[in-house]
């Protein structure tokens, strides 16, 4: 394992190949943001918190929408101000977080 969230280096690479945008709020992320604007930067996401680390279930998003959902579930987090000021809703997220609402 290369990195500290205990992710196997195949899923790494798949998820970094899948998402180049923030999943969420589809803002280009930065893999070695500049220290004055980390809010880009790219950060690992389980999509549901308590689900274990799968294709389905770890995806990309920036330091913003991570900081924001925290473990908050992704249903609950969909309705707070911070996703309605940013138009993050269950149209606007990336085709990963379609499915997993789908599924839900």
């Amino acid at each position: 394992m290369a990195n500290n969230w205990g992710i196997p280096d195949w899923l790494e690479k798949e998820v970094r190949n899948r998402d180049k945008l923030c999943v969420y709020c589809r803002v280009k992320m930065e893999n070695k943001p500049k220290k004055n604007n980390l809010r880009h930067g790219a950060t690992f996401e389980h999509i549901d918190n308590n689900g274990e680390p799968t294709t389905q279930n770890i995806a990309m998003c920036c330091n913003s929408c991570n900081a924001s959902k925290g473990t908050k579930k992704l249903s609950d987090w969909l309705q707070t101000d911070y996703c309605k000021e940013k138009n993050i809703n269950k149209k606007t997220v990336a085709p990963i977080i379609k499915k997993f609402i789908a599924s839900s």
